[in-house]
């Protein structure tokens, strides 16, 4: 009879987990109440820019990039909660979060027509840290799985 040891988790997989649900968490906040058109939200977080001119905008992405926006965030907070409860699916999760940020994100970056304030600045850059966040914790999720953490 072949017995598991299940071992602990390593402590950075909780503040990774945790760290991420708050950040992915954030994203869906900022995804469903962009959708649900909350001008009031959109003047506090672009201040002297028009909220109304912000969501036509976002109105006029292809649809693979709006889908690709839901898939990034949706799929970032399902990663991030597969992460806590050390499911290997984190893995996938996580990857399809980083190919919708690409999807979403990566239009936004190569056609940078529209509003300005998106493009300068913070908002110029946070793309780009958008990016590179939901690569790192698909790494980070696939080198737990390989070491056995996540089941």
């Amino acid at each position: 009879m072949a017995t598991s040891i299940r071992e602990r988790a390593p402590m950075h997989l909780w503040v990774v987990g945790i760290l991420s649900l708050l950040w992915n968490g954030f994203g869906c906040y900022d995804y469903l109440v962009t959708r649900l058109r909350d001008t009031d939200y959109l003047a506090k977080m672009m201040p002297g820019t028009d909220p109304n001119a912000v969501l036509a905008y976002i109105d006029s992405f292809p649809l693979y990039a709006q889908i690709g926006w839901g898939l990034g965030v949706w799929g970032g907070l399902a990663g991030s909660l597969l992460l806590l409860l050390r499911s290997r699916w984190a893995t996938l999760a996580f990857a399809l979060s980083f190919i919708g940020a690409l999807l979403g994100l990566g239009y936004q970056i190569m056609h940078p027509a529209g509003i300005a304030s998106m493009h300068e600045g913070a908002g110029g850059v946070m793309p780009y840290v958008i990016i590179a966040v939901a690569l790192a914790l698909a790494l980070y999720a696939r080198a737990m799985e390989k070491k056995r953490v996540l089941r």
